[in-house]
């Protein structure tokens, strides 16, 4: 397969994978996978900070934490809707809205005596794509993804 003709078959744009409530996710992946053109990887972030972000979301409540902001909007919500909706304790609470915020997930800004948490969505947008970024690389011949990865490569 030409390097062109490839290019064309397999990116995947971090934009098409929200924002559609009523789809399935992966029919939406398979659609971007095969249909849309393959590029280098764009998204700049090192492999320590994802994973540090990805050990963070790996835990159910601040999954659950992060979920709840990032539907929120832009606008975010006070740490006392977060936290009547979750249903927990307001120290436990914090401790996970520091982790999310450490790892650059979340941010916190004081509007008069209210806490505003709001998810940091270019950092969401830099961990998608970088999960997704080199889909295929290996499959269309451009690169060397398997020698890269190193001895943890287990495929």
């Amino acid at each position: 397969m030409s390097s062109s003709s490839c290019r064309n078959r397999c990116a995947v744009d971090v934009r098409d994978i929200g924002g559609n409530p009523h789809g399935d996710i992966d029919a939406v992946m398979e659609k971007r996978l095969t249909a849309a053109a393959f590029r280098r990887p764009s998204i700049s972030m090192n492999i320590e900070t994802a994973a540090q972000q990805l050990d963070a979301l790996g835990n159910p409540t601040r999954l659950r934490i992060y979920r709840l902001l990032v539907r929120a909007g832009r606008a975010g919500l006070p740490v006392a809707s977060v936290q009547g909706r979750i249903g927990m304790p307001a120290s436990t609470l914090s401790h996970h809205l520091k982790k999310l915020m450490q790892v650059g997930l979340v941010r916190q800004e004081r509007d008069g005596n209210t806490l505003w948490c709001q998810a940091v969505y270019p950092a969401m947008t830099r961990l998608i794509g970088f999960l997704v970024d080199e889909c295929c690389a290996d499959e269309c011949g451009d690169g060397d993804l398997a020698a890269s990865a190193g001895p943890e490569r287990a495929e």
